[in-house]
């Protein structure tokens, strides 16, 4: 259970990291503000018009005796709408960090840069264009098997009891989950580390990966807190990375007031991805079986 408090901790982290890199958190703004008034009129159009289009879609309910075709409508559009908001929210971070993809990247090596002993970071050996296109790939992969936890959780809220208690906590650590791959993928891909080699990297230390995730899954429910909190949770995902990896860090990073004394997280062993050596990190199955998300 340590592993929890350690993942908050590098969400902390990160928020702090960025508080005292004010103009690097005043263009990580704007990516998050751009997606957020995407997101803010489609789901205001599926308010306005959800229902219409739930009418258009049950041409069968025309002729149903009573207030029976309303209601039966009325629920759907209710699970539209619920569907149209978890969608919203699985998926804000991704469409976040594609449209942010320059920004963010060199968010993450200046965190890097700042933290491990000898200065540097990784850099990637791809043009952005193709970079673009793996974050791209990568996030839509990541969207897909979000939805299918997203429907099967939904059909299992009917369950009695279970629905209405365990189905939610599940479902925000489900979403934590996910958040975690979207937001430390930056500092992954950026090694060469590929989607499958990634998942089974996270599914190995899932109570550090749900201890920054799911907190800030919760907090992202809030739509402009995400917006406000996007920047320092890439920089607390490339920290977090750089443990899963195994990567010496200097505490509090480098010129920051706080020290230098090295941190060696835990793990060993190789992880690979994209057909490229990756840094060392702890052992996992590189065809990502296993349990989860």
């Amino acid at each position: 259970m340590r592993d929890l408090g350690v993942g908050f901790g590098y969400l902390l982290q990160g928020q702090r990291w960025m508080a005292r890199h004010g103009r690097s958190y005043g263009f990580g703004l704007l990516p998050g503000l751009v997606t957020l008034v995407l997101y803010a009129a489609a789901l205001t159009s599926l308010a306005l018009w959800g229902e219409d289009a739930v009418a258009w879609a049950t041409p069968f309910a025309d002729g149903w005796p009573g207030p029976w075709s309303g209601l039966f409508r009325g629920f759907l559009t209710a699970v539209l709408f619920a569907l149209g908001l978890l969608l919203a929210v699985v998926t804000f971070t991704a469409v976040t960090l594609l449209v942010g993809q320059p920004f963010y990247e060199n968010l993450s090596a200046k965190v890097d840069r700042d933290v491990s002993p000898d200065g540097t970071a990784p850099e990637p050996d791809l043009p952005l264009w193709h970079e673009l296109w793996i974050s791209a790939r990568d996030g839509l992969r990541i969207v897909v098997r979000a939805a299918v936890w997203g429907v099967l959780l939904f059909a299992l809220g009917f369950l009695p009891f279970v629905g209405q208690t365990a189905v939610p906590v599940i479902g925000f650590f489900v979403t934590g989950f996910f958040l975690t791959e979207e937001l430390a993928g930056v500092a992954l891909q950026r090694r060469g580390i590929d989607l499958r080699p990634r998942l089974a990297l996270l599914r190995s230390r899932r109570t550090l990966v749900w201890g920054f995730g799911t907190p800030l899954g919760l907090a992202f429910l809030v739509p402009f807190v995400a917006v406000l909190l996007m920047p320092g949770a890439v920089a607390g995902a490339t920290l977090l990375a750089r443990d899963l990896l195994g990567e010496e860090t200097t505490g509090g990073g480098r010129g920051t007031g706080t020290g230098h004394e090295t941190v060696t997280p835990h793990g060993s062993g190789t992880v690979t991805g994209a057909g490229r050596p990756g840094p060392a990190g702890p052992s996992a199955p590189a065809d990502g079986t296993g349990p989860a998300a």
